[in-house]
C-alpha cells in the first residue's frame, strides 16, 4: 500500500512549496518600504533582460518537458520503465525544466522591477536545489549510468553549477 500523500514520500511538498512560490512570484507584493528604488538604468536592464531570460526559460524547461514526454511528473520518484535521457536539453543541464523554472522567475522579477519577486525566485532557486538533490539520490539507485552523468553536466547552469 503506498504511503499517504502527506508523508511525502513521492516529494508531494516539494511540489505543493514550488507551486506556493509560483504564485508569491506571479502575484505576490513586489518591493516593500526600505527597499531602493530601482534606477534608471537598472530599469532599462531589467527591461531587456527580464523578458530575454523568460524566453530562453520558457524554451529550455519546454524542450525539457518535451523529451521526458511520458515519463514527465512533478513529483521526484522517476517513474517505473523511465529511461535515463542524456540527450537534447538534458545534455546542457541534469535538470532543464527546474533550471528553465528559475531563469522565467528571475527573468519576470527583473522586468517588474521587483526586489521582494528576485528574493522569491532565489527562495525557488533553494527549493528546487535540495529537489534535485532529493531526486538525484533516486536516479542514482535507479539508472548505474548516473553518477558519470552527474559528473559531465552540471545541475542547472552549463559549465557553472
Amino acid at each position: 500500500m503506498a504511503s499517504p500523500w502527506y508523508k511525502s514520500s513521492r516529494g508531494e511538498w516539494f511540489v505543493i512549496g514550488q507551486f506556493a512560490l509560483f504564485a508569491l512570484i506571479a502575484f505576490g507584493p513586489r518591493s516593500t518600504t526600505g527597499l531602493p528604488v530601482w534606477s534608471p538604468a537598472w530599469r532599462t536592464f531589467g527591461s531587456v533582460a527580464g523578458p530575454a531570460l523568460m524566453g530562453a526559460g520558457g524554451v529550455l524547461a519546454l524542450a525539457g518537458a518535451l523529451k521526458l514526454g511520458r515519463n514527465l511528473t512533478p513529483f521526484i520518484c522517476p517513474k517505473g520503465g523511465s529511461v535515463l535521457l542524456e540527450q537534447g536539453p538534458y545534455r546542457l543541464v541534469r535538470h532543464p525544466i527546474y533550471s528553465g523554472l528559475l531563469q522565467m522567475a528571475l527573468g519576470w522579477g527583473l522586468w517588474v522591477h521587483g526586489w521582494l519577486t528576485i528574493g522569491y525566485a532565489l527562495l525557488l532557486f533553494a527549493l528546487l536545489d535540495a529537489k534535485a538533490r532529493r531526486e538525484e539520490r533516486w536516479l542514482v539507485e535507479r539508472f548505474p549510468g548516473y553518477v558519470a552523468y552527474r559528473r559531465r553536466v552540471r545541475r542547472f547552469i552549463p559549465f557553472v553549477y
